[in-house]
């Protein structure tokens, strides 16, 4: 149960974003404020995984025919997927509301992780984790909200959400492939997230600073560089470290569920009679996809000696 525990302290780090941004509430663009998440958590999961290397001898990568290319191939996957979820998070939410698209973001990763890590490893996932992962996206629609008449959508910013919980399903599959080459699990976050801080330096500059040099903007800064990101992607990483990818996407459902308790007990958000049966529905799916698989007990045989 610690590594399902880890991912779930990890989402719950994740949820405090947007109880965190409407705390501050800083003049700055949601690319701004993701950008400088990024830099901030992503340099220091960077500074992490170098001092760890400087303690202890690297470890190496499973020896296979263009083993390097192929752990070069997968930092870079990987970090596309941390640079690309934020303005394609924001602009799903952009397009059609917050609702939807965090709806679209978040129910598609799971999705998406089954798939892309099934055709990696020619096996599909077991029917626990579809079944719990079917619950849970049924709590998320629910929570959010968007189940009540017609809602006209934009098909870019559906596109752009489905393309959020892509760029997830990649960096979680990529990190836990790095993860079966050798590699620990800060070693992991701390490159993937390196090298996305670094790239993510010239979009923040663009963007726009002067809100960091708000005591608002700094904090939030601040805390979701070190709490969303850093310490978030150590639990997260720890856990992925243990678990199937596609667990992993599951368990992390946890953040709207963790997000609305925020909203209702720090916001002072209502809940309706909806939003409380989602909420039910993706506790129901999170602890059939992270209790414990039954072990068959051995049946003593009746032809050995005493």
């Amino acid at each position: 149960m610690l590594p399902a525990l880890a991912i779930l302290a990890a989402a719950l780090c994740f949820s405090t974003t947007g109880t965190a941004q409407a705390l501050a509430d800083v003049d700055a663009s949601p690319v701004a404020v993701g950008a400088a998440r990024i830099v901030v958590g992503g340099g220091i999961l960077g500074l992490l995984a170098l001092a760890q290397l400087r303690r202890t001898r690297p470890l190496s990568p499973v020896r296979v025919p263009g083993g390097t290319a192929r752990t070069a191939v997968l930092i870079a996957l990987g970090a596309v997927g941390v640079l690309a979820y934020q303005p394609l998070f924001f602009l799903g939410t952009r397009e059609n509301g917050v609702a939807i698209g965090t709806v679209v973001a978040l129910g598609s990763a799971p999705i998406a992780t089954g798939i892309v890590d099934a055709v990696r490893r020619r096996r599909a996932p077991s029917p626990r984790w579809m079944l719990a992962t079917a619950i849970a996206l049924a709590g998320v629609v629910l929570v959010s909200g968007v189940t009540g008449g017609a809602i006209a959508l934009a098909p870019g910013g559906l596109l752009a959400s489905a393309g959020a919980g892509m760029s997830y399903a990649l960096y979680t599959v990529c990190g836990k492939a790095l993860i079966e080459r050798g590699w620990n699990s800060t070693r992991v976050m701390g490159t993937v997230f390196g090298v996305a801080a670094l790239a993510s330096v010239p979009v923040l500059l663009a963007a726009g600073t002067a809100w960091l040099a708000t005591p608002a903007g700094l904090a939030l800064a601040l805390w979701l560089g070190v709490v969303t990101t850093a310490v978030a992607y150590l639990l997260f990483g720890w856990g992925l470290a243990r678990l199937s990818a596609v667990t992993v996407s599951t368990l992390t459902l946890a953040e709207p569920l963790a997000a609305t308790l925020l909203g209702l007990f720090v916001l002072r958000e209502q809940l309706t009679l909806v939003s409380g049966i989602g909420l039910a529905l993706i506790a129901v799916g999170l602890a059939v996809v992270s209790a414990p698989a039954r072990r068959t007990k051995e049946v003593p045989d009746a032809t050995a000696p005493a």
